[in-house]
């Protein structure tokens, strides 16, 4: 690569920082909704729908349609495209992905604490990340557990055969907003399901989740140390262990917490089985969420880990076996995300 290309990339990297940063307003402001819900606006049009500044929305609207995200008419009226509407404002599409740019943008509002982190070895907790980049997390994920959740366990013959068994016992361990739970529950309705969260406002929020979803489940504040032994018949950890600063501690109370016969499933992060470079997309994603937000998060508590968003599945099966574990399978649940399926064999 050339010092002109290298160049080239940087500044594309920036312009792609700037649009990221430009669809958090319009996603926090309500500006996107308010274009998909009533048809295209002017910059008067849009504030009086959903409020914000005349001058600061001109300035958005012309950055949008400057960007090809928005559309301009010849009536000088700006249209948000199905297509982006989509990927934007529909919470319950796969294609979401306006949390994505609030969860960017509310790590590089720590960006003062990461450095320092970076030069002491300390960390950034996920507390300080703040609202937007807890709801975000929970946001971007709900699509993935309403929709495509239930069908990949149904895909799991003996799991989802225990899951369906009359009065089957079901924890998620490290369930954030919650909609891991609310999707087991909703698709076994026979089984008892129990959220359980180290940060507390992780449960308040899964809590105001299921009750807008009308689903009864129960969230406790609390950690894996906290399960009762052989109390469950299956024990889930959705995209979480990679955070946990012992994760084979969390692993060896999900042992622990084994009824005969019960299964642990962890769903994380599907990072490639060797390091390589250049990367793919996947892994370039990956190592972003490490750098800003995963391993700072992981090494703001001591001892850890420091395992970050990049968990192989070597490491995971290293922390298996330390935990008690005999092995670890990858189960045959694909086209989910950058997720992975593993089960636990005792």
């Amino acid at each position: 690569m050339t010092t002109d290309e290298f160049a080239d990339r940087v500044f594309r990297s920036a312009l792609g920082a700037l649009e990221t940063f430009s669809i958090h307003l319009g996603d926090r402001l309500g500006w996107y909704r308010a274009l998909a819900e009533h048809g295209p606006a002017d910059a008067a049009e849009l504030t009086a729908r959903a409020g914000g500044h005349e001058r600061y929305a001109r300035e958005w609207l012309e950055q949008q349609a400057a960007c090809g995200i928005l559309t301009v008419g010849e009536d000088g009226r700006f249209a948000l495209p199905g297509a982006a509407a989509e990927v934007l404002t529909d919470e319950s599409s796969l294609a979401y992905l306006a949390p994505l740019a609030r969860m960017l943008t509310g790590a590089a509002a720590q960006m003062p604490a990461l450095v320092q982190a970076y030069r002491t070895g300390g960390g950034v907790g996920w507390s300080t990340f703040g609202a937007d980049v807890r709801e975000s997390q929970a946001d971007m994920n709900r699509p993935w557990f309403e929709r495509a959740l239930p069908a990949a366990l149904a895909s799991v013959d003996d799991l989802d055969a225990l899951l369906r068994r009359p009065g089957a016992r079901v924890v998620d361990v490290g369930c954030g907003g919650g909609w891991s739970t609310i999707s087991l529950a909703r698709t076994y309705p026979r089984a008892t399901v129990e959220g359980i969260d180290i940060d507390r406002p992780s449960i308040e929020l899964a809590e105001r989740n299921a009750k807008e979803a009308g689903v009864g489940v129960t969230f406790r504040h609390g950690d894996a140390d906290s399960l009762r032994e052989n109390a469950y018949d299956a024990v889930f950890a959705f995209e979480c262990l990679h955070d946990m600063p012992r994760p084979v501690d969390t692993l060896a109370a999900a042992r622990r917490a084994l009824s005969p016969g019960g299964q642990v499933v962890v769903m994380d992060e599907a990072a490639a089985e060797t390091f390589g470079a250049p990367a793919d997309d996947t892994e370039r994603l990956l190592y972003g969420f490490s750098l800003l937000i995963c391993l700072p998060d992981g090494l703001a508590h001591r001892p850890s880990a420091g395992t970050g968003t990049v968990m192989r599945p070597a490491t995971l099966r290293r922390y298996a076996v330390e935990a008690g574990f005999r092995d670890v399978e990858t189960l045959p649940i694909e086209d989910f995300g950058f997720w992975r399926f593993y089960r636990l064999l005792p």
